[in-house]
């Protein structure tokens, strides 16, 4: 009974967050197009000799994954649109980072993580083309995000090509599917600022700013997991100085829990693997929720 109880509390503490089960609709629909994407990705490395094939359920699975973070449109085919928009953003941005950071090689320079910078500015800046822009500046982030932390080289790019074919359909089919049950929160432009940049401009900035800071450091220094910590700071940024520090508020909080949580399961990945699955399933659906 007290089993049962536990549940009940659950379940209608979920219920009081998200009345209408749409931020939960949303959370599987993420959940299930990087499994759609991750499988058929472990399919077609296994069928065809793939250099790196290995990489190619992650790839794809994160391709397809954020693409569906991103997308909030109420309907299925504007959706669809901004969802092909967005895995397209994320394979191309992949494929750029292969190749600049071959350049910079070239040339001597070996912080590859300089492309961050760039794409980190284009987070903030292009919140000003709306919806569809504030998706497509983080896609191609993550797109960034993803090739450098696989160490992808440009002998991988027939494989970044294949993961943006499988992550497309993989993103837009559980769209498709979820259809009217979902009702995205509406977006809100950003305000005009009262300062002397543009809002838009001076979002860029507030990322780009801290990431090469960052990226500077980690050439002094030498940090652990420089990439995470652009990252961190690139998606804290708002449109006020008000809004930016809870989000850093959040961002502490949530990175305390969920560590601690990860470090967790931890013994588990070897030993009970499809439990670590379900409890990250879980986790995405959380995460729709609380978006």
């Amino acid at each position: 009974m007290q089993g049962g109880g536990a549940y009940a509390r659950a379940a209608a503490w979920i219920g009081r967050l998200d009345p209408g089960a749409h931020r939960r609709i949303k959370g599987l629909r993420l959940v299930t197009a990087y499994a759609l994407a991750a499988m058929c990705g472990a399919l077609v490395s296994l069928s065809w000799p793939i250099g790196n094939g290995a990489l190619l359920p992650s790839l794809a699975g994160g391709f397809a994954l954020w693409a569906s973070v991103s997308e909030g449109e109420s309907d299925r085919r504007r959706s669809s649109r901004d969802l092909a928009v967005l895995t397209l953003a994320a394979a191309v941005s992949a494929a750029i980072f292969v190749l600049g950071r071959d350049t910079l090689a070239r040339i001597g320079v070996t912080a590859p993580e300089l492309m961050l910078v760039a794409g980190a500015f284009l987070v903030g800046y292009l919140r000003r083309f709306g919806l569809l822009g504030t998706g497509t500046g983080s896609q191609i982030y993550i797109g960034l995000l993803l090739a450098y932390g696989d160490g992808l080289t440009p002998a991988d790019l027939p494989l970044i090509g294949i993961a943006g074919l499988i992550a497309l359909p993989s993103a837009v089919v559980p769209r498709l599917l979820s259809g009217p049950a979902e009702r995205p929160v509406p977006f809100v432009p950003i305000g005009r600022s009262a300062g002397r940049l543009p809002t838009e401009l001076a979002m860029g900035l507030q990322a780009a700013i801290p990431a090469l800071a960052i990226v500077m450091l980690n050439a002094v220094i030498g940090l652990t997991e420089s990439a995470w910590a652009i990252t961190a700071s690139t998606y804290v940024v708002a449109g006020t100085s008000a809004a930016t520090i809870l989000r850093i508020r959040h961002r502490v909080i949530g990175t305390l829990v969920g560590v601690a949580i990860g470090i967790a399961f931890v013994p588990l990945i070897g030993t009970a693997p499809l439990a670590v699955l379900r409890a990250s399933a879980a986790a995405m659906i959380i995460y729709a929720v609380a978006l």
